[in-house]
């Protein structure tokens, strides 16, 4: 299955596998090196900001991000080739890495955030501006939803949460950092540079 992915994001899921795999071996001073923490801890090194993208909690936070780069970020890569595809990708990851920062120092939080759930959500803007009209299936409710709705309520969702704090153990100033990362990147394209598949 995996050899029928474009290879930009074959290798972005192959990382994250593999570090998992690893994390599960060395344990958690693997990931609390990797993990992005805030930048009022001494944990905090600048590396963190990518790294954090492919260190996740559990295999379920692993499992959801990597199935959504399967099911859209293949789309994009086909699309505008692996080149534009990544440059958009890690945008969108250090986008959401500098908004959780932000985040973190105003509330003064002092837990890491993990997983690649900013540069998702990046790819989830994309995938909706790309193809707003395309149709999505929920897991629950059950129900088809075209993207462009589907990537509006998301969106709505998790500022609300995100301002109400009312799940916690999620980043969701991250996931709109990283549709903001896609968003800038998307301007910048449409007046300098539109994508070109390479």
């Amino acid at each position: 299955m995996l050899k029928t992915l474009p290879p930009a994001t074959r290798a972005i899921i192959v990382a994250n596998v593999i570090l998992f795999l690893v994390y599960y071996l060395i344990g958690p001073s693997f990931m609390d090196r990797l993990a992005l923490w805030p930048v009022q801890t001494p944990l905090f090194e600048p590396w963190q900001v990518v790294t954090y993208a492919f260190m996740h909690g559990g295999f379920m936070h692993l499992f959801f991000n990597m199935f959504a780069l399967f099911m859209f970020g293949r789309a994009l890569e086909t699309q505008w080739g692996a080149r534009n595809y990544l440059i958009y990708y890690f945008a969108s990851v250090l986008a959401a890495a500098g908004t959780q920062l932000v985040w973190t120092t105003v509330t003064g939080t002092f837990v890491p955030t993990v997983g690649a759930s900013g540069g998702v959500f990046g790819v989830l803007l994309a995938f909706a501006l790309l193809y707003p009209r395309e149709r999505l299936m929920l897991v629950f409710p059950p129900i088809p939803m075209q993207a462009w709705l589907f990537v509006t309520l998301y969106g709505i969702l998790e500022l609300v949460l995100g301002v109400t704090s009312s799940v916690g153990g999620v980043a969701h100033f991250a996931h709109l950092g990283g549709m903001a990362g896609g968003a800038l990147v998307f301007a910048f394209w449409g007046t300098k540079r539109p994508p070109r598949r390479r």
